[in-house]
């Protein structure tokens, strides 16, 4: 042993200890087939699904409002060879993304089923109590590096807190994930009783966008296109930024760490300019704030980099980066849908060491607690 210690490192050795590892904030899995659910759900639940399948709060019965662009909005490359769907595979995602990007950890962000936005409030908390077992028995304790998070249909108050007790005694999952388009904005206080249990447990709340809360995903109603639906995720991540900041939660749960998950970061600058000029017109009309909004948001809420913003000269992405703080900013791939970013080349603009290295891994080591 002391042999290996004395002599020089070889060069892949020398390589391999100064490498940055990536934590990767948002990885999709996918369910392979509803009946990997069924140890983890009742007759009665497994029967419904089968029989009835979910019931969304949108404009068509079993399927999103628009058609993605890309089957199951993936990559067309991140189909298993073995079948399944995009994400239902470990091997495949270890060989395709794991290891190839040296991530030292992935958290898991699960989509399917729209537990979210079931109208069937009981079956939506019966779904989520299954997925969230299934995130462990089919991704976490096959792989250390995933990690899980508990999905807490929050439109339910009293089901939500109850699955967080359960899944918080097994101190296997790393966040709360709640959802943007819910019934009302996340600010309201008929949501503080899961941000009160998530700050008592020291848990960071998720925030991923998507979901459908009922309600058209603009101001103005229905958008006539795909495109314009996913634009419209960054205009829901802004709305719930001021939701929360303004209605006192940061003020009201002052160790709760608020992770923004896919919604970009290119917007967040300018709102927080607008919530802190109009705070200093109508500081009588929230008395509750004791300080400017961006104050809150620099404290107390990360942004994950993923879709990252690609103005056309990288010094324009500089200053964003700049205005937001990488303080803020914890790198996601969105593996594996169409817009995935690879951290291999990710920023279009020169990162310092200090600055990649916080990005791409120590700013998330310290929200998460790894």
């Amino acid at each position: 042993m002391s042999d290996v210690l004395d002599r020089p490192l070889t060069e892949q050795e020398a390589t391999a200890a100064t490498r940055l590892r990536v934590i990767d904030c948002d990885i999709h899995p996918s369910i392979y087939a509803h009946s990997d659910l069924n140890e983890f759900l009742p007759k009665r639940w497994q029967e419904h699904l089968k029989t009835f399948g979910g019931h969304l709060r949108t404009p068509y019965i079993g399927t999103t409002p628009y058609p993605r662009s890309s089957p199951l909005i993936c990559r067309r490359d991140a189909w298993p060879p073995t079948g399944g769907v995009p994400g239902s595979d470990l091997a495949f995602m270890r060989k395709q993304h794991l290891d190839p990007l040296d991530v030292e950890f992935g958290i898991l962000q699960v989509l399917d089923l729209f537990i979210f936005s079931q109208q069937n409030l009981e079956f939506g908390a019966a779904i989520q109590r299954a997925i969230n077992d299934w995130q462990l028995a089919f991704w976490a304790h096959r792989d250390p590096r995933l990690k899980a998070s508990i999905l807490a249909g929050q439109d339910d108050t009293q089901l939500a807190i109850a699955e967080i007790e359960r899944c918080a005694k097994t101190g296997e999952y790393i966040q709360i994930n709640v959802s943007p388009r819910a019934n009302e904005p996340l600010g309201r206080r008929r949501y503080w009783p899961i941000y009160a249990r998530a700050q008592e447990l020291g848990l960071p709340l998720g925030i991923h966008v998507g979901g459908y809360g009922g309600h058209a995903p603009t101001g103005s109603g229905w958008p006539s296109y795909y495109v314009e639906e996913h634009q419209s995720n960054a205009h829901t991540m802004a709305a719930q930024l001021a939701s929360l900041v303004i209605e006192g939660v940061p003020e009201r749960f002052p160790k709760l760490k608020i992770v923004f998950i896919e919604g970009g970061f290119g917007w967040i600058a300018s709102a927080m300019w607008r919530m802190d000029r109009h705070f200093e017109r109508f500081r009588s009309e929230v008395p509750h704030l004791k300080r400017r909004p961006s104050e809150y948001v620099k404290e107390q809420f990360w942004f994950t980099t993923q879709p990252i913003d690609e103005p056309d000269e990288a010094r324009h992405l500089r200053q964003l980066i700049e205005w937001v703080g990488v303080e803020r900013l914890l790198f996601s791939s969105d593996y594996p849908h169409w817009d995935f970013d690879d951290p291999r080349f990710a920023f279009k603009t020169p990162l310092t060491d200090a600055e990649r290295n916080k990005i791409f891994n120590t700013n998330a080591r310290a929200v998460y607690n790894f």
